[in-house]
């Protein structure tokens, strides 16, 4: 039986690896290295795969430890934000799962000299047990960092007293310090890691529509949104991506990267301008849609680049595609107005 996935899963990882996520120090990864607890999925497990120092596990997995104290591993988010909720999955760990873990917080001014033992952290998540193979969700409390903010830019995984993690995911909020002297600079709205949010698709079938707003081009043709073949005659696929902030689009980006045989025939993109409590009507008729880019052809495993001449303010957008098929990324570069 499936897992119940709380609420918060929604939301932004903030630690995932696609989008900048880092696993920068960890007392001992002697099994399997630290750097796996970021990567996407759960882990996967493959009987008799061995290395020269055991069983090879796609995870985090410390030594059996024969001296006092417990293993820790350090985690730079991909941006400083709030964090709402975790899942310190244990995913094929079953003889080898640490039976506690914790979490601890700090936030670091960009640019400053990182020590970590003099960090400002915060226990965010208190020593709490963990169930073997499993996914283990944990919400957040509002607790608030040093200066009065709640927001951070690293955590750290505590696991008592050693073991195995497979993957560790921390969804929150991005946060971005919208400051009035930058609002004129160009910046893509969409991007996740700006604060932008895929929040609503009909169909992904064979891959998610938070890919569509990942950092860099895809890897291969599971790393965009792609919905199933559809037969219905003069069908249409969408995905509604509320933007980072509210602004103007001059330019936009729509890559069918490593889509060559079933990329869409054309696409639109239309814009609304809502409140967050009006997001239960997207679907309804009492939304009305502004056109930014009319039905246009698509070509396979290319980026093409449009202009936009509107100069609308918008919230959100709707990214339409014939009849169906597959987008790697979109990119919608604009600007914040000052007022």
């Amino acid at each position: 039986m499936d897992t119940v996935q709380p609420a918060f899963t929604k939301l932004t990882d903030l630690a995932a690896e696609n989008l900048g996520g880092k696993a920068l120090l960890c007392s001992d990864d002697f099994f399997a290295e630290k750097e796996n607890l970021l990567k996407p999925g759960r882990g996967i497990f493959i009987t008799d795969k061995y290395t020269d120092r055991g069983k090879w596990m796609d995870g985090w997995e410390s030594r059996r430890k024969r001296i006092p104290g417990h293993d820790w591993c350090i985690i730079q988010l991909a941006t400083s934000g709030k964090i709402i909720g975790v899942d310190i999955d244990t995913n094929h760990f079953l003889g080898n799962h640490p039976p506690h873990a914790s979490i601890d917080a700090c936030y670091m001014e960009p640019g400053s000299t990182i020590d970590f033992e003099k960090a400002s952290w915060i226990e965010i998540l208190p020593k709490s047990s963990l169930k073997a193979g499993s996914q283990n969700f944990y919400a957040i409390k509002d607790i608030e960092a040093e200066g009065g903010k709640n927001i951070y830019t690293h955590i750290r995984l505590n696991i008592y007293p050693d073991g195995g993690v497979a993957r560790v995911k921390v969804y929150g909020e991005v946060f971005k310090d919208w400051k009035l002297d930058n609002r004129e600079e160009i910046i893509d709205l969409a991007a996740a890691v700006n604060g932008g949010k895929s929040i609503l698709c009909n169909d992904m079938f064979f891959s998610h529509m938070d890919n569509l707003i990942m950092p860099g081009r895809g890897i291969n043709m599971g790393d965009g949104w792609e919905t199933k073949r559809n037969r219905t005659p003069n069908n249409r696929d969408w995905v509604i991506v509320r933007l980072a902030h509210k602004g103007i689009i001059e330019k936009i980006v729509i890559d069918t990267c490593h889509f060559k045989g079933n990329y869409p025939d054309s696409c639109t993109l239309e814009g609304c301008t809502i409140s967050p409590k009006d997001e239960i009507k997207l679907q309804t008729s009492e939304i009305k849609w502004t056109s930014i880019l009319p039905q246009t052809k698509l070509t396979a495993d290319n980026e093409h680049h449009f202009e936009n001449e509107n100069k609308d303010e918008f919230t959100h957008v709707r990214l339409s595609i014939f009849p169906d098929g597959g987008i790697s990324r979109m990119r919608l570069w604009g600007r914040v107005p000052s007022k």
